[in-house]
């Protein structure tokens, strides 16, 4: 309870978020749902993209007396609005900025909310709540590198951040902003770095080229200088969101870029891609949910020799008959490396950014 001022600024609600992960195919996909009360503060304010309620990641209130700890109350809440249940979790961060939930903003209590991180196979989602599952490319299109540079960077990411370099008078704020615009989006030689998915994220926030952005903003708020003109500004326009990625509800954008950056910074110490696959595989399908995750090609051989010679995986004897072609061998995780190796990660071998 409050150490000091009115009760209200001292009410606080915690909040469980989940961002569950499943790979189909050659497809990152995140489990979303569409419902009325997204924010566990309580009802949020009228007026939503499309007129419906924009995708989020499923989430509740900790419930402190019914629930014993931050996770099952996590995975209580993702049961009921999902009908999934979800093997492996970890906790990814806590979200706690003020304002971050509308209901704040008009009065209602601060909302902290602990984000988990959850990598499962594929189920078919049930429940009332509209829980789907979505290309994660969809919200984040900039990141999709296995076809070549992106052309949202081309042709709007890259002008604006021209646009926003220019803005100051100094120089130095210029060249500080130039570096960090290379960086994050690899322009101007700068190498392209998969974990960053969210550094690029804030950096289009505060641009002015998210959606959320201008929602968050208010209509009265002018625009940053590196802003589209125009509908597509306030998010009216279908197309500028295909474009730029498509918005979701709170900062549950922002969790998910935490939760993709965090997810790819892994493969190169824990074996979490095996989470992801069935209990036997191919070699190539291990490069393709690689792929997936990381947004980028990965050289053949060079992942082959990698996993062999790691003792990441062991032969099974079995051949698949089902790839349309030669048959290729099966692969199984092999649990020991967790005893031999301290981080026994996968990596990203000869990553190739061309198309």
């Amino acid at each position: 309870m409050p150490f000091g001022g009115n009760a209200l600024e001292s009410q606080v609600v915690i909040g469980l978020n989940a961002v569950i992960v499943a790979v189909t195919g050659d497809t990152p996909r995140i489990l979303t749902v569409r419902r009325e009360g997204t924010s566990p503060a309580g009802p949020p304010p009228t007026g939503h993209e499309n007129g419906g309620w924009p995708d989020a990641i499923p989430s509740g209130p900790f419930n402190p007396s019914g629930d014993r700890t931050l996770e099952l109350g996590m995975r209580r809440w993702v049961r009921g609005q999902t009908g999934l249940g979800i093997g492996y979790v970890e906790q990814l961060y806590t979200f706690g900025d003020r304002n971050r939930d509308p209901v704040e903003c008009r009065g209602g209590p601060r909302v902290i909310s602990v984000a988990y991180l959850a990598l499962v196979r594929e189920g078919k989602p049930s429940g009332a709540t509209g829980a789907d599952w979505r290309d994660w490319y969809r919200f984040f299109p900039w990141e999709d590198w296995r076809g070549g540079p992106p052309a949202v960077i081309a042709e709007h990411i890259g002008p604006a951040l021209e646009r926003w370099v220019r803005t100051p008078p100094d120089r130095r704020t210029q060249r500080e902003r130039r570096e960090r615009g290379d960086i994050h989006f690899g322009l101007r030689g700068a190498p392209w770095v998969p974990e960053r998915v969210l550094e690029r994220y804030e950096l289009i926030y505060e641009i002015g080229l998210a959606v959320e952005a201008f929602r968050d903003r208010g209509p009265s708020e002018p625009a940053p200088p590196a802003a589209p003109s125009g509908g597509a500004q306030r998010g009216r326009g279908d197309g500028w969101a295909k474009q730029m990625g498509q918005p979701m509800a709170l900062d549950h954008r922002r969790i998910l870029a935490t939760a993709l950056g965090r997810l790819r910074g892994k493969l190169k110490y824990r074996p979490v891609v095996f989470e992801l696959l069935p209990a036997e595989f191919t070699l190539l399908q291990l490069q393709r949910v690689l792929e997936a995750l990381a947004g980028v090609r990965l050289h053949k051989q060079n992942l082959r020799r990698l996993v062999e010679k790691g003792g990441l995986v062991e032969g099974t004897g079995r051949l698949d008959l089902r790839t349309g072609g030669r048959p290729a061998e099966l692969f199984r995780f092999r649990r020991n490396v967790l005893r031999e190796r301290p981080a026994p990660g996968v990596g990203l071998p000869g990553i190739r950014t061309g198309a």
